[in-house]
């Protein structure tokens, strides 16, 4: 059954791993549609079906498709995937799936046509029939939340790795595979359900016994996990974001309980746990009535009696973190315990992530303390995460990804924090924050950010993030109209810097020896989206073409983007 295969066969995310030189063999799996189609939830008809239809790849993009492939036609906001079953038949198609009921013109499909209820999680099922539910060889666990996923995952990948687990990860950064990191090439966001599971039979596969999953709130209610087996769920924080797509706020946390809601509805070889977050009430409120399987609490800020994790001590400092982490009742040893955990982590808020990732480790898997502390020293910085860029400047320059209200609180602080301690002596040190806010996104954001900054930061630069289709101008405008609400004044203690090359420049400009200038929003995505097309941007990049223009130094060139046109 297993053959090597050429890149075109496969779908697009697979296609990337095989253009990057994927390091393990990537196999073929095929399966009889009529070995699929009782794995369907929700089947309302089949028409054309015959027997020994054999399919080898799902897609719900008809351009992939190709010989042997199922594809799922998919009904969007802007574009319905029915229109293009043609070209998917064109292109190979072996079966389809959707939700409408065809006209008449086209009840003779040459290929079965299986109508389903809800086409995404018949995607996600079909995908993992495919792959022989690679989750269930796993012991899985998935990291969500507003902020924070990437790095707690990541914290936890380190641990299970000093644990002696082979492990591996799936965030929005990138995939690990034993020790292979694979650039995803996603957009903040849980990969479509194909591309999941496809990467975890990779992983069990290679030898994979342990997963580390980020799971986004689109990727819940997208159905983008559907057929994943979790083991364990963590929880961050649930705060203010993407309003534009779940409507409200509850939707939103009903998104994120979908994860806690599915642990225990199968037999697995582990307990199943859910780590929730008390510093988190509204987060705790929701999910843990609705949370049927144990849960562990942990408290950074220990305010609780009931948080079974708790930090003692917290040091921030250019170099990291040195804090004690508190365990009680561990399932090793009923005895209380305090640890020294060091991390190269930037940003005192990084102390829950820590707290979080330690817990699941500790309390779902059984790992010691000490290992889980060694694990947390061996994370260095994350990609875009408090990531400081140093040209030889005399004053701090850092990227972050805070795109959130509350991500862009905890970022400024943990920045006014690292000033405070490193420079104890000058109170006067400024903090300038250059961020924007997404357009056809969370309009809320374009008010709430500026009122954080203007509470946090001395200076604020607001320039582009991912405008898309919006008007950038209207954009700025919303933002500049708070930022003076909030008793800011222009070109004194806020700019309005459309390209953002330049605005990075005037933070850089503006600094004073002692200061902290910090880009946030962008961390460490490769590109930014004006109307439909996305430019390569790497936020780093342009850091240290804005740092190596002060000092006159050899650097990179600035990013080009659409608003430095004829600068």
């Amino acid at each position: 059954m297993h053959r090597a295969i050429a890149v075109a066969e496969v779908s697009p995310g697979v296609q990337s791993l095989l253009k990057r030189g994927f390091p393990f063999a990537v196999r073929e799996y095929q399966l009889k549609l009529n070995q699929l189609i009782p794995f369907l939830p929700e089947v309302r008809s089949i028409s054309g079906n015959k027997p020994n239809i054999v399919y080898n790849a799902v897609t719900f993009d008809s351009r992939e498709v190709r010989p042997g492939a199922i594809y799922v036609a998919l009904q969007g906001t802007s574009v319905d995937g029915h229109d293009f079953i043609p070209n998917a038949i064109e292109n190979g198609a072996t079966a389809i799936i959707g939700t409408s009921g065809l006209a008449r013109d086209t009840f003779d499909l040459p290929v079965p046509y299986i109508r389903v209820s809800d086409s995404r999680c018949a995607m996600a099922w079909a995908a993992a029939a495919l792959y022989d539910f690679p989750a269930r060889d796993l012991v899985t666990i998935g990291v969500t939340g507003t902020d924070g996923k990437t790095t707690t995952s990541t914290i936890l990948y380190y641990i299970l790795k000093e644990a002696g687990f082979a492990t591996g990860m799936i965030t929005t950064v990138a995939a690990m595979i034993n020790g292979v990191e694979i650039d995803t090439g996603f957009h903040v966001t849980t990969p479509e359900s194909p591309d999941v599971h496809r990467f975890l039979a990779e992983m069990r596969d290679s030898g994979v016994t342990h997963v580390v999953l980020e799971v986004t709130s689109h990727g819940l209610a997208q159905q983008r996990v559907a057929a994943v087996d979790f083991d364990i769920a963590v929880v961050t924080n649930i705060t203010h974001e993407h309003l534009d797509y779940h409507k409200t706020r509850e939707d939103y946390f009903a998104a994120k309980a979908i994860l806690f809601e599915g642990l225990g509805k199968r037999t697995r070889a582990i307990k199943p746990l859910a780590i929730l977050n008390l510093d988190d009430p509204d987060s705790y409120r929701f999910l843990e009535p609705r949370t049927a399987v144990k849960k562990v609490c942990y408290s950074a800020e220990a305010k609780d009696q009931e948080a079974f994790a708790t930090i003692g001590s917290l040091k921030s400092s250019p170099g990291g973190l040195e804090l004690e982490a508190r365990f009680r009742e561990m399932p090793n040893s009923r005895d209380n315990q305090a640890i020294r955990v060091h991390s190269s982590l930037i940003g005192k808020y990084n102390a829950a992530n820590i707290l979080a990732a330690m817990s699941a480790a500790i309390y779902g898997l059984g790992v010691i303390p000490e290992t889980a502390a060694a694990g947390v020293a061996k994370c260095g910085y994350i990609s875009g995460r408090m990531e400081l860029i140093s040209m030889g400047q005399d004053f701090f320059a850092m990227v972050d990804f805070a795109h959130t209200p509350n991500a862009l609180a905890k970022a400024l602080d943990s920045a006014r924090g690292l000033l405070m301690d490193y420079h104890p002596a000058r109170p006067d040190a400024r903090i300038i924050a250059i961020f924007g806010s997404a357009g056809l996104r969370d309009r809320e954001k374009r008010r709430m950010m500026p009122a954080v900054a203007a509470k946090k930061a001395d200076i604020m630069i607001l320039t582009a993030e991912d405008p898309r289709t919006e008007s950038l101008e209207e954009i700025l405008g919303q933002m500049a109209e708070e930022a003076e609400a909030s008793g800011g004044k222009l070109n004194e203690t806020y700019y309005v810097e459309p390209d953002r090359g330049n605005a990075i420049r005037l933070g850089v400009r503006l600094a004073r020896a002692g200061d902290l200038v910090v880009a946030l929003g962008k961390g460490h995505e490769q590109s930014m989206c004006f109307e439909r097309t996305e430019y390569p941007w790497d936020e780093r990049v342009a850091m240290r073409a804005a740092l190596a223009e002060r000092m006159g130094v050899p650097g990179p060139a600035m990013p080009y983007l659409p608003t430095s046109a004829g600068r």
